[in-house]
């Protein structure tokens, strides 16, 4: 009796330690090990990785170096206004993002108040960096998901307001494929990682499907489906659609970030060949109704309206509209319309005329304004950008050759302060 004890505890120590060492083995373990255990043990429906093929997504050019649209003088004095001085306590990560995508990554200042692109990317994709500016009063901005990254959205403090937002200005900002991505207790993922997250949790019928279409679009062509994690196959064609679904009012800026990522995925189409051609023609013919939209609801100023889509009762039966969405309306267009070919221009003394009132606009106001309105004015930096077939980053590097930064006794304190918020609290 006292023998079979004895071969029953040793028996119990024994499966104890294969359980602890195989759980070892599987937290140790590669991604595919990983996936097996969860394939044929867990049950788990998975689908094979997209291969993406190139280490840094694609990048869609302007086609244009018009110094009638925005002079020299004129980019860098609307650059001076849209550059990240941002707080470093609390930083918002959608006023990050939209900063990311205008400055890129490689944006360097000479003042260091201003944040540069790499801290930008830096708290993005690091918890670390995330927890030394908020904290840990609220819920981490990545979120760990068992097989990727995905990150945490909405309305909520900290969070990225859009979905897929983060992933897409990174996307445009240049991140590489294999740039590291740390979680709050996983440190093996990266971009790769968060892409393919995104791609399986992909929905058609989500309110918003903007960003998710410019990230997907930047990287993975020449793939043009691709399924999500409840077998469902999603295709360039339906996110076109979905983009082109309901009244142009719909979407997010008064539905001008709609017109951008299509007319992204026909640039993309053109080289990729992403688009069925049906589909594309769809496509094409939304954006020249578009053009003559906005052909005939121009102000006298040289702004377009936020209710651009009514076409000309937008100037015969006005609306009370405050400011600031004037300026997405029209700093939006100005950006698409960088990328778009002539045959969707409005005539061009509508675009010089648009370029001159939303230059006017953002330099009459105060850096304090302007950050207020962050994200909408970054829009009007990087479309004027575009305009001289530059971006900001590259013009804002050759401009401080000539025209150094010179400190001035708020700007002092600005460093002062910046310095503070990054020494290790002891």
């Amino acid at each position: 009796m006292k023998s079979r004890k004895l071969t029953l505890k040793t028996i119990i120590t024994v499966q104890i330690l294969v359980v602890i060492t195989f759980c070892g083995a599987y937290t140790l373990g590669s991604k595919e090990s990983q996936q097996e255990f969860n394939n044929v043990f867990l049950k788990q429906i998975s689908y094979p990785e997209i291969k993406i093929d190139r280490k840094v997504p694609f990048q869609v050019e302007p086609f244009y170096d018009d110094p009638s649209v925005v002079t020299d003088d004129e980019l860098a004095a609307v650059l001076k206004q849209v550059r990240p001085k941002f707080p470093r306590k609390r930083m918002k990560p959608n006023h990050v993002e939209h900063a990311l995508r205008t400055w890129s990554i490689q944006s360097t200042f000479q003042d260091p108040s201003v944040v540069s692109g790499i801290e930008m990317r830096d708290f993005l994709i690091d918890h670390a960096r995330f927890l030394t500016s908020w904290g840990d009063e609220i819920s981490p901005l990545l979120v760990e998901e068992p097989a990727g990254i995905s990150i945490r959205w909405g309305s909520q403090a900290g969070g990225s307001v859009h979905h897929d937002h983060w992933l897409a200005s990174l996307t445009e900002a240049g991140i590489h494929l294999d740039e590291p991505v740390f979680g709050p207790s996983r440190r093996d993922m990266d971009i790769n990682d968060v892409i393919q997250e995104s791609l399986r949790d992909f929905r058609l019928d989500e309110r918003e499907v903007e960003w998710s279409a410019m990230a997907f679009g930047l990287w993975i062509p020449p793939v043009k489906q691709w399924k999500t994690v409840d077998g469902r196959v999603v295709s360039f064609d339906q996110i076109v659609k979905r983009l082109i679904r309901g009244h142009k009012r719909f979407g997010v800026c008064v539905g001008t970030h709609r017109v951008y990522s299509l007319m992204l995925l026909i640039r993309l189409d053109d080289e990729f060949h992403i688009l069925s051609k049906p589909v594309r023609a769809e496509a094409y013919a939304y954006l020249e109704r578009v053009r003559d939209l906005i052909s005939v609801c121009q102000f006298e100023d040289g702004h377009w309206p936020a209710n651009w889509m009514d076409g000309k009762s937008a100037l015969t039966d006005p609306q009370e509209i405050p400011d600031y969405k004037n300026v997405i309306a029209t700093g939006h267009h100005l950006e698409w319309l960088a990328i778009a070919p002539k045959e969707l221009h409005p005539p061009h003394e509508m675009i010089v005329k648009a370029a001159k009132w939303v230059i006017k606009n953002t330099t009459s106001h105060t850096e304090d304004e302007i950050l207020q309105k962050y994200t909408f004015y970054s829009h009007v930096g990087n479309a004027l950008a575009l305009w001289r077939k530059t971006h900001a980053a590259t013009f804002w590097k050759n401009w401080q050759k000539t025209h150094p930064y010179v400190p001035d006794t708020e700007d002092l304190q600005g460093a002062n302060d910046s310095i503070e918020a990054r020494k290790p609290k002891l």
